[in-house]
Formats: structure tokens, C-alpha cells, sequence
């Protein structure tokens, strides 16, 4: 049985048919010139040259068989082998018999059959090589030829069987390797395609850059951090993203050990890049790590709001219960009769003092009970009308007051509801006591597919100054605030891995709320 015909078979099968092409065309072409050299058809010359002529045109038929792969590979691996056995041995009998040298050829021919064949068909190819040598040896004798020489065909039919089973070991050794070699590179293969989809997936920037600081490889979450496009191998880091490449250069020369979390733009993701060489120098290039700091925030201010119950309960103990006194106090003083007006302003200071206060205490301890994020796909359209008609009613604001606009109109976000109301009532609250007459919700898409809700008002709008720490807590430009809405906004957002942001320039006051990509998920 034959080995398995594929492609590289047919390869070797080529090589062969070049090899007895080249063999056939030096004897045709000695024969035609009429100067054979000694000993070639030294016994029968012009069966030479027709043997010579007719392995030639055999050769050339069988380099077209082997183009159109017809017939078949079992059937044209005999045939090769067959045809170099019966022509060397006619042109050794031609040239004198054994003594010619011409039956060594055939050496080639059963290596060759070792190669193509099983080891059992390649022996019987050797097996007949040899009997064809002892044959042409008692032919030459019967027909009046040179003295046979049955020691050296003896001879040589043992190499023969030697070069047949040698030949095959060999043979099998190659396809053996071959075979783990092939293994190995799909094995390799594979393990590169799962190892490009596992850092294409990976919720952490990957990117590599050369000594240019030209992008050399990045994924897809490094891509949707930094806002770049794709495709972006072979782009300048410097004009994708300058404040990274800064970054970097300043990480090569020495002059900065420790990077520093940047923003692509006003109100996008604050990323945090680390950076590592690939080799001993610059030239090996160097891998950057990308983190969006939302999630590092997140888990952050979970170990924070927890620090911050423990220190709220004792607030609660320690100051509510006198504070609550001070007010009652306030409230039966100013029921006296004998007050006057002065000290009735007074008291009205005290209560109004005294609630303020506890609002403030009010806030923290909320802050501080907070939940963890529960976020779930949420349907924004209709949530929107729902909050702004309960927030008309509740606030007694009259229908045209508030608007949303809502665009496309299937935007879904992954966010938690009750933590979504919070925030916007803390925005819309902020709105109105700060001169806005009406307010807006309006939706959006960025370009990278996440939502974004804003909320606008017609007031006067926030000052460069102010909008610097409008997100501290504690920090308010109204004697009636505590400080802590935004605040408390900003953390929310945080927990549920969005970010909140003040948009200038949009006629009066304008927070954003950038929703956390469906696709990256949420930190435990």
C-alpha cells in the first residue's frame, strides 16, 4: 500500500521525474551526438541510443502525468520505479554488463521507492532491481556477451535491499517529524489565535510601540480608552494621544519613575498607563499597559464608604441626639410669650441652623450606607418620562418646565436604577435652587457606542473658578447647601462605573453622565 499522496508526496515524486529526466537526456543527447564515452553502449550502441531515446520521452510523459496528478499517486509511483528499473538495466546491458557501473543508478531508484512507498513495497521494488541485474547477467552470457559477473550483481543486489530498508527508515524518521513539526505549528497556531483573542479581550489596555513610538500592536479595549480608530498599527503614538506619549518619553529617559493618570479630552475616562520593556533596549519596543481608573475608583471608594460607616455611626450617636435637643429647645423657646421680636429672629436662626445641620448629617450617613451597584439593562426612554413626570409632580413644577429628548430612541444602559434617580434628583434639585428656570434630559451615543445623559439648565451657569472643585465635598456657592449633592452624584456614578462631568459652554449649567460600556464588566 502506498503512502499518503499529499501534496508534499507529489513534491518528491517531481524530484524523482526531474532526476530521471536529466538522466535520460544526457544518454539521449551522448547517443544522438555519436561520441559515447567508455564503457556506454560499448556492447550494443545503437540499443543505446533507442533505450536512451524512448527513457527520455517516458520521462517527459511522466512530468505532464504528474502536473495533471492523473493517474493517480499509487499508480504513477510503480510505473516511475518500473520504467528506471528496465531502462538502466537495457542501457547496462548495452554498456557491458555489471562491469559498466550503470547498475549503481539503480540505487537511486530504490531510494526513491523508500521514500514514496511502504517498506514491504519498497523491498519487493529492491527485490526486483536485483533479479533484473542477475537476469541481464544470464542474458548477456546466452547472447555471447562478456563473462558474467554473478559476485559483483550479487553484490550490488544486496545494496539494493540495504538502501531499500535504510532508505525507508530514514523516510519514516522524516514523516515522522514532519508530522511533530506540523503538529507543533498548529498547536502554535492555535495558541497564537486564543492568545490574540484573549488580549483582545482583555478589559485592560494592551499596547506595544517601537523605539518611534509608532503602534506596533493594540486591543481593543486600549483603542476604545484612548479614542483611537481603527485601524492603528504603524500610526505616531505623538498623534493619537499626546499626553501618553509624553508619558512615555518622559518613562524612557528616566526623568518620571512613576506615571501619572492623564485624560484623552475634557470629560472622557481618566486612564492610568504602565509601562514595560520588551527587550534589554529601546529597539525591542515596549508594552503599555492601560487601566480606566473608573473600576480601580470603584473598588476604592467601596473600602472608603466602608471606613466612612464606621465613622457616620458614631457621628449619628454623638451629634444627632444633642442636635435634635438644640432644635427642640429652639422650637419651645420661641413659643414664650415673652420673647420680642429680636430674640424670636434668634431662634429662627437656631432651627434653621440646627436642620441644616442635620441635613449634612443626613447626606453622609447616606453616603456612607450606600449600597453596592446592582446595575441591570435599563430601557432609558421610558425611565426618563417616568422620573420627569414624578419629578414635576413632586417638585409642583408646572409640565412645560421640564423636557426630555431622547435620541435613539432604544438607548440602553447598564446601570442601577435607584442609584440613576438619586443622582438625577440631586441634579435637578441643583438646577432649580441655582436660578434655572427649566431643565432638559437629553440623550447620546459616543462614538465608541457608549450613552451619555445629560442635564441642562437656563441659569447663569458655573464659573471657570468654581467648576474646578464644584465636585469636592463640602463645596457650595449657596448659604443653604451642604456641599455634598454632586458629591454624592460623582460616587454614585463611580459605583456603577460611570463618570459624571461638567460640560462648559452650554448656555447654563450642563452635567454629563458618560454610562459604563455594555461590553466591559462591572467589578465586583
Amino acid at each position: 500500500m502506498m503512502e499518503a499522496s499529499g501534496e508534499r508526496a507529489w513534491k518528491q515524486l517531481r524530484i524523482l521525474n526531474y532526476y530521471q529526466l536529466a538522466l535520460a537526456g544526457l544518454f539521449a543527447g551522448l547517443s544522438l551526438d555519436g561520441s559515447l564515452p567508455t564503457p556506454l553502449g560499448s556492447f550494443d550502441a545503437a540499443l543505446f541510443s533507442r533505450v536512451a531515446s524512448a527513457y527520455f520521452g517516458a520521462s517527459l510523459l511522466a512530468l505532464i502525468a504528474i502536473r495533471l496528478h492523473r493517474p493517480g499517486f499509487d499508480i504513477q509511483v510503480p510505473l516511475h520505479i518500473a520504467i528506471d528499473v528496465i531502462a538502466i538495466t537495457l542501457l547496462m546491458h548495452a554498456s557491458g554488463g555489471v562491469r559498466s557501473g550503470l547498475g549503481m543508478l539503480l540505487i537511486v531508484s530504490v531510494a526513491g521507492s523508500s521514500l514514496l512507498m511502504e517498506g514491504r513495497t519498497a523491498r519487493l521494488f529492491a527485490a526486483l532491481a536485483a533479479l533484473a541485474v542477475l537476469l541481464q547477467q544470464a542474458g548477456a552470457w546466452l547472447l555471447g556477451g562478456p563473462p558474467a559477473d554473478y559476485t559483483h550483481a550479487g553484490l550490488l543486489g544486496a545494496s539494493f535491499f540495504a538502501t531499500a530498508v535504510l532508505g525507508y527508515s530514514l523516510a519514516r524518521r522524516l514523516r515522522e517529524s514532519e508530522a511533530l513539526a506540523e503538529r507543533r505549528g498548529l498547536d502554535l497556531a492555535e495558541l497564537a489565535r486564543l492568545t490574540q483573542y484573549v488580549i483582545q479581550r482583555m478589559q485592560t489596555g494592551i499596547l506595544v510601540v517601537d523605539e518611534r513610538s509608532a503602534i506596533r500592536l493594540g486591543n481593543e479595549s486600549a483603542l476604545r480608552l484612548l479614542d483611537i480608530p481603527e485601524p492603528a498599527t504603524g500610526l505616531p503614538l505623538a498623534a493619537l494621544c499626546p499626553p501618553l506619549e509624553e508619558n512615555l518619553r518622559e518613562w524612557w529617559s528616566g526623568a518620571r519613575e512613576q506615571p501619572s493618570a492623564f485624560r484623552t479630552e475634557a470629560g472622557a475616562a481618566e486612564v492610568m498607563p504602565r509601562f514595560a520593556r520588551l527587550g534589554e533596549d529601546l529597539h525591542a519596543g515596549t508594552l503599555i499597559f492601560l487601566e480606566d481608573m473608573a473600576a480601580i475608583t470603584q473598588q476604592a471608594q467601596q473600602l472608603k464608604l466602608a471606613s466612612l460607616g464606621r465613622l457616620t455611626a458614631g457621628i449619628a450617636h454623638e451629634i444627632r441626639n444633642p442636635l435634635g435637643a438644640i432644635s427642640h429647645a429652639a422650637q419651645l423657646l420661641a413659643e414664650s410669650p415673652q420673647l420680642g421680636a429680636g430674640d424670636l429672629r434668634l431662634t429662627e436662626i437656631i432651627r434653621h441652623q440646627s436642620k441644616r445641620v442635620n441635613a449634612i448629617v443626613e447626606n453622609i450617613m447616606q453616603l456612607s450606607r450606600g449600597q453596592q451597584a446592582e446595575p441591570e439593562a435599563l430601557a432609558l426612554h421610558p425611565w426618563l418620562e417616568r422620573f420627569a413626570a414624578e419629578f414635576i409632580s413632586s417638585e409642583r413644577l408646572e409640565p412645560g418646565r421640564m423636557r426630555v429628548e431622547i435620541d435613539p430612541a432604544d438607548l440602553h444602559v447598564q446601570v442601577d436604577p435607584g442609584q440613576l434617580h438619586q443622582i438625577l434628583s440631586n441634579l435637578c434639585h441643583n438646577g432649580l435652587r441655582h436660578g434655572g428656570e427649566n431643565l432638559r434630559l437629553r440623550t447620546g451615543r459616543e462614538a465608541d457606542g457608549r450613552a451619555w445623559l445629560e442635564v441642562i439648565d437656563d441659569g447663569p451657569g458655573i464659573d471657570k473658578a468654581s467648576a474646578q472643585q464644584i465636585f469636592e465635598p463640602f463645596f457650595t456657592t449657596s448659604s443653604a447647601g451642604t456641599g455634598l449633592g454632586l458629591y454624592i452624584a460623582r460616587e454614585l456614578c463611580l459605583a456603577n462605573q460611570a463618570r459624571i462631568s461638567h460640560m462648559p459652554d452650554r448656555g447654563g449649567a450642563c452635567f454629563r453622565i458618560t454610562f459604563a460600556d455594555p461590553r466591559r464588566r462591572q467589578a465586583a
